[in-house]
């Protein structure tokens, strides 16, 4: 016998949701993960009426539902906001090519405006000739880094108030676990953030903070929304592979396992004296850094200058690497 939806009690249920254990019909499913999302956005007041509001846009499914979500609750609640799609092009052959036509079908779907940036206009280099010259194990670093600061100028060209990014409560349960396992205190401290750079660079916001990856997923399978969903070429060998794999372990476990690490990252606090990496900017392109030189800089300086591996490591070593070319490049260029 079908089993009934526990809220509703009419229909018949169609999936058993991970977090709360609810069975639910699929109206009712749609009912809870929209209004779940309203509540963390209005809790959290991620957003003032009239602000321009960038949706980091990939193709896969948590920026495609972000970019469905954002919309529908926009109009539905009135938040007032003027939305668009901001994507990155990494220059990933078989990959990021075929996931941005996902992105332009999206654009026209949702009636958004869209903007596409790429490495190589911005750094002069593709993942593809990085990955020629660097290989496959420190990869995600170089890709995660100079995205992170593409979608930064892609929102500074656009003249954002803020950037919404897709991170769901896995990726932040798996962060914190990764900041753990290297003692950093510094992005432990902060990785749990509703809401990031409001210290100087454009703030970012997460709204599926709390929503679990696999009730995404139902959610676009059950609103037959399009996403593309292979996986990156290049990254089967990245470090957080080993964190999502123990997150998973410990959520079959116990399915409350993803929260109750969010809400231990939320609580953690480094004690009196202990000294953190301040904000500053990056005395070569100006964006906002912790260090003198920003790692996007010093990983392009290497990749530009044939050392590659100048920005891998631990920041002490990096430094020093840094310093010592510094040198080297000005007496090159006082000898002329």
């Amino acid at each position: 016998m079908p089993v009934k939806c526990t809220r509703c009690c009419i229909k018949a249920a169609v999936l058993k949701r991970p977090k709360t254990s609810d069975t639910l019909c699929k109206e009712c499913f749609f009912w809870a993960f929209e209004t779940e999302i309203h509540e963390t956005i209005t809790r959290a007041k991620l957003f003032k009426p009239g602000e321009y509001v960038a949706i980091a846009a990939s193709g896969g499914k948590d920026s495609t539902v972000l970019a469905h979500i954002m919309k529908l609750l926009n109009e539905q609640y009135k938040y007032g906001l003027k939305l668009v799609l901001l994507s990155v092009d990494e220059g990933i052959t078989g990959y990021r090519d075929d996931s941005l036509e996902t992105v332009k079908r999206n654009q026209r779907q949702y009636e958004l405006p869209l903007k596409i940036l790429s490495y190589e206009e911005l750094y002069g280099w593709t993942m593809d000739a990085i990955v020629q010259q660097i290989g496959l194990k420190n990869n995600c670093t170089f890709c995660g880094v100079f995205r992170r600061q593409a979608l930064d100028r892609g929102a500074m060209l656009l003249g954002v108030n803020k950037i919404v990014t897709g991170h769901n409560a896995d990726d932040i349960a798996e962060t914190v676990l990764m900041n753990i396992l290297r003692g950093d205190i510094a992005r432990l401290q902060r990785c749990t953030l509703i809401t990031t750079g409001t210290e100087g660079a454009i703030p970012r916001s997460k709204p599926f903070k709390y929503t679990y990856e696999k009730e995404i997923v139902m959610y676009a399978y059950f609103k037959k929304l399009d996403y593309f969903s292979t996986e990156c070429i290049y990254s089967p060998n990245a470090y957080r592979g080993h964190a999502r794999a123990y997150l998973k372990d410990l959520e079959s476990l116990r399915p409350s396992a993803i929260l109750d690490i969010i809400h231990s990252g939320e609580c953690m606090s480094v004690k009196d004296g202990i000294k953190l990496p301040t904000q500053g900017l990056c005395s070569q392109c100006g964006y906002i850094s912790s260090q003198e030189v920003c790692k996007a800089c010093v990983m392009l300086e290497g990749l530009n200058k044939g050392l590659p591996k100048l920005g891998i490591g631990k920041s002490s070593k990096v430094k020093k690497r840094v310093e010592s070319l510094w040198k080297d490049t000005s007496k090159e260029e006082g000898s002329f």
